[in-house]
């Protein structure tokens, strides 16, 4: 008799569960950024008992929510850039606008570029979503936000002077001290209009330059739309009790792969505050869906993948979730990009919900939009 695929949702499902076993899902908030009353007072009292099992984590931190706030503070505020070498591992993948970056020396590097370009630079942290153990490693979802001044050289151009206010979400994973795993997304094309520049102009500089076939990343193939008469399937969650897993898979394929857009006043609350990539600020259902077919318009055989997706909560205090994703589509739409071009384009992204009472009421959504923009604008 011919092997049954495993059930989904069990330990040996491959889509679910790709090490062979499930991570382990935090079912309250007893260790979180909200419950240690934010970064400050993570800070200024980390405690001095463990919290949890950190086998391999250095002797001061208590927690894995302690852990990402401290380093991150030491490294980036009080620029001990050299922990870098502690806390990364020396074989590092680093996943950012510009593609796949390997190995510490790489982040160190890039690390005194970001610090040298705004030498005032703070970062709060505004949520951390974190599952896992350490035995699989823990699995961080870290949002902050980043202040500072541009007083020295960047990438983008020379000193300006300018203050920007702007937000990142880093997805790492760690294992006995080490981060040896990372989906770091930057508002970047919202950084460079606050630094003064010409967001279109600059992506047609940096697209020119780019060396495109190393930016031709395998986690993406070509657009899946069936011809003719197929259609992506209808997908509804199962009955029973409620899984955020199946919510969040079947929202997104339904929202943005069968085009049912009707989708958004079932899953999402009346009140729904939005924050997307590019100062995109939206409050209420209507303009969110109004976003989605923007998108949708602009690249008609757009396909989405979600590549990851953990959570922490239970059903009577809501949860908060980090799910990555990847699309694939083909600029032949009008829109926020002009006219369309017939462009390729390659789109990642991470984004962080609040769930309350089976509906999403909070959302923030970054992807690579100055990447995308490179892509389409390049001569």
């Amino acid at each position: 008799m011919p092997d049954q695929p495993a059930p989904v949702g069990s330990e040996t499902d491959p889509v679910r569960h790709p090490l062979g076993r499930p991570r382990l899902m935090p079912a309250d908030f007893v260790i979180s950024l909200g419950a240690k009353g934010g970064t400050d007072q993570q800070l200024l009292n980390p405690g001095s008992q463990r919290r949890q099992s950190l086998r391999g984590f250095e002797a001061g931190y208590v927690d894995i929510i302690d852990y990402i706030v401290r380093i991150t503070h030491r490294i980036w505020e009080e620029k001990d850039i050299g922990y870098i070498y502690d806390t990364y591992s020396h074989t590092a993948h680093v996943h950012d606008d510009y593609g796949l970056q390997y190995g510490r020396d790489k982040i160190v590097a890039d690390t005194i570029h970001t610090i040298n370009a705004f030498p005032d630079i703070r970062l709060f942290a505004d949520e951390i979503v974190w599952a896992g153990d350490d035995e699989v490693g823990f699995h961080t979802s870290h949002r902050t936000v980043i202040v500072g001044h541009n007083t020295g050289y960047s990438r983008y151009g020379p000193p300006t002077g300018r203050k920007v206010v702007c937000w990142c979400i880093a997805n790492c994973v760690a294992l006995a001290n080490e981060i040896f795993q990372e989906w770091v997304i930057y508002d970047t094309a919202s950084l460079i209009q606050q630094l003064g520049f010409d967001l279109r102009q600059k992506a047609r500089e940096f697209g020119n330059q780019a060396d495109w076939d190393s930016l031709r990343d395998p986690r993406f193939g070509e657009p899946e739309r069936l011809p003719g008469q197929g259609k992506p399937v209808y997908r509804a969650n199962p009955a029973g009790p409620f899984d955020v897993e199946d919510f969040l898979r079947v929202t997104y394929h339904n929202l943005w792969n069968r085009r049912m857009l009707g989708t958004v006043r079932q899953a999402y609350a009346p009140n729904l505050s939005f924050r997307g990539s590019t100062n995109r600020a939206f409050q209420g259902r209507g303009e969110y869906q109004a976003f989605i077919l923007s998108m949708l318009a602009l690249f008609p055989d757009l396909a989405l993948q979600v590549e990851d997706l953990y959570w922490m909560g239970n059903d009577r205090d809501g949860y908060l979730t980090a799910l990555r994703w990847s699309l694939s589509g083909t600029h032949r739409g009008h829109g926020v990009y002009g006219p369309p071009t017939g462009r390729p384009i390659k789109m990642w992204g991470i984004s962080q919900h609040r769930i309350l009472n089976g509906q999403i009421t909070d959302e923030w959504m970054l992807f690579n939009e100055f990447a995308v923009m490179q892509q389409i604008y390049r001569d």
